[in-house]
């Protein structure tokens, strides 16, 4: 059986990659599962699927996790903290890891796993975004494979043939096209934006997602930071891939050939498509999604973005084309004013703003290694947060 551990089971990926092994529980074994600090679902995930282990990374719950645990007669082995995500990414007894853990909190444990050699069913972004020659040179020098689980991406490692790593001009390729709902506010009125709350941001039209992400799709940073993720995992560079909105989120991405030909993955809006995708690759196995209806989706539509709606989106390529430290800083700058927004302290149309201020305020550098790169993060960080401040 193959052993997994999830970072970050009682998010919604992690939910969904559970209700996949579920149908599967002959071919996959849980050994580990982490959370941030929900420890009731915790509990619940413990009783249903018994790991070996379990791991907090609010450390200050522990206490309470083991007594739910220990009166329901559990044994599982407790651990917490940052070193506790990387003892189980890195577990002998583990082949695949989920990383399933929203933000710039999930790089190190994702990095465990690429140095332990696993295959890292990769969910996170920042970990290309915030570090990806460092954890892209540790993939190759310790035999781990990636496989994405964005839907996107996912959906451009479908339409790729398998030698792709030697360049995709190699293979014919022209373009990736990564396609994007355009979230809720797609057809606003732009002196709307202004005024969207933060639920109504969060109500995503075709995905059910965490609400970090859902305010990331409906300012398309998103997708800014997934055109960022597509260059390191496909071995190509901005100017190769293209954004297309696609209200429907039936084509979940698309690549072009030379001779013309244009690939594309299709299927319903549902994360566990990807996940069992990655998690029986090369096979295939039934993921509980329904098959699509093409009859009932009845028509395709396709817009470009517009750069006045979407500055994120224009910030993201700006980052990835000046390099260096700018994506670390977007990403950054990013999380603060997503955080701000959510706890109402900020206007909706104010996340762009704070992330290009904090931009213009980190000063362009190349970063050889992880210390470095968690230096400008954090200074990012408290650059963002006093640009909030200002505009509070």
């Amino acid at each position: 059986m193959i052993g997994l551990t999830i970072l970050g089971s009682t998010g919604s990926i992690g939910l969904s990659t559970l209700n996949v092994i579920a149908r599967h529980q002959d071919k996959y074994r849980v050994v580990a599962l982490s959370a941030n600090r929900d420890v009731e679902k915790l509990v619940q995930q413990c009783l249903l699927f018994q790991p070996e282990y379990a791991v907090l990374a609010d450390r200050s719950r522990l206490p309470e996790l083991e007594q739910q645990l220990r009166r329901r007669g559990l044994r599982t082995r407790l651990l917490g903290g940052v070193e506790g995500l990387e003892e189980i990414a890195g577990l002998s007894d583990v082949d695949y890891v989920m990383a399933a853990i929203v933000g710039a909190a999930g790089l190190l444990p994702i990095l465990a796993a690429a140095r332990a050699g696993k295959r890292i069913l990769l969910a996170n972004k920042e970990a290309l975004v915030v570090a990806g020659p460092l954890f892209m040179q540790e993939v190759e020098a310790n035999g781990a494979e990636i496989l994405p689980i964005d839907s996107e991406h996912n959906a451009v490692f479908q339409c790729l043939p398998p030698d792709f790593k030697n360049g995709l001009e190699r293979v014919g390729v022209r373009r990736i096209l990564l396609t994007a709902s355009g979230g809720p506010f797609r057809t606003i009125a732009r002196e709307a934006l202004e005024f969207v709350t933060p639920e109504q941001a969060c109500a995503h039209p075709n995905w059910d997602m965490g609400r970090k992400i859902s305010v990331d799709s409906a300012t398309m940073m998103n997708k800014g930071l997934e055109v960022i993720e597509a260059c390191w995992l496909f071995h190509t560079t901005p100017d190769r891939v293209d954004v297309v909105l696609h209200p429907q989120s039936v084509i979940h991405s698309m690549v072009e050939y030379f001779d013309g030909s244009v690939l594309a993955q299709l299927g319903n809006p549902d994360m566990r498509t990807p996940i069992a995708h990655a998690l029986a690759w090369p096979n295939r196995i039934e993921s509980g999604v329904s098959s699509l209806d093409l009859f009932a989706v009845a028509q395709l539509d396709f817009e470009k973005p517009s750069p006045e709606r979407f500055p994120c989106l224009t910030l993201a390529y700006q980052a990835i084309e000046s390099a260096g430290n700018a994506p670390v800083v977007l990403n950054a700058a990013n999380e603060v004013a997503v955080a701000a927004f959510l706890q109402q302290k900020i206007k909706f149309t104010a996340i762009p703003e704070v992330i290009e201020r904090t931009l213009g305020l980190i000063p362009a550098a190349n970063c050889t290694g992880l210390s470095e790169l968690l230096h400008v993060d954090a200074e990012a960080r408290i650059r963002a947060e006093q640009i909030v401040c200002e505009l509070v």
